[in-house]
């Protein structure tokens, strides 16, 4: 009587590397077709895009199939096979897509964020406004450069208007 052996990975283990391959062309598609819509709305820039979260949505996903493949080293063989540049291409684009995604927060994450560092300031006691150094954000350019150079004692050598005439 013969032990029942394994021989590889079940067919649930083996969706992830198709279902990594599809959402890889997906995104792919995704984002074409959304520049090319912000195009014909007026050059509108990806991330104004009113659906630009469904992009990182699919972002997400792929990188979760990705981590599920590279937990689990019964499916390099496969992904030696059907990914383009096998574990190392994996590797090199599951890194792109997850950098990708940490660097495009949706405004929602954003300000989700904003109030857990604010909660964290009142846990500490508040945070002294003068060392702030996002104290004058939305400054014109003129303004900026006038307070960094006050602050580090420099001296304006800029033409007077009169000059440029």
């Amino acid at each position: 009587m013969e032990a029942n052996k394994t021989t590889g990975p079940n067919n649930s283990d083996l969706w992830y590397i198709d279902n990594y391959i599809l959402l890889k062309d997906y995104y792919d598609r995704t984002v074409s077709r959304i520049a090319a819509r912000c195009v014909r709305k007026g050059n509108l820039a990806i991330e104004d895009y009113p659906f630009f979260g469904y992009i990182l949505d699919v972002l997400e996903e792929i990188s979760e199939t990705g981590e599920y493949i590279l937990q689990h080293q019964e499916l390099y063989p496969y992904v030696e096979r059907k990914i383009a540049g096998g574990m190392n291409g994996l590797k090199k684009t599951l890194l792109e897509y997850q950098n990708e995604l940490k660097s495009n927060s949706t405004p929602d994450m954003i300000k989700e964020d904003a109030r857990e560092v604010e909660k964290m300031k009142q846990a500490l006691g508040g945070v002294d406004k003068a060392a702030d150094p996002t104290v004058g954000a939305g400054m014109g350019m003129e303004q900026l450069m006038e307070k960094l150079m006050q602050e580090n004692n420099v001296t304006p050598n800029f033409p007077a208007e009169d000059d440029k005439k």
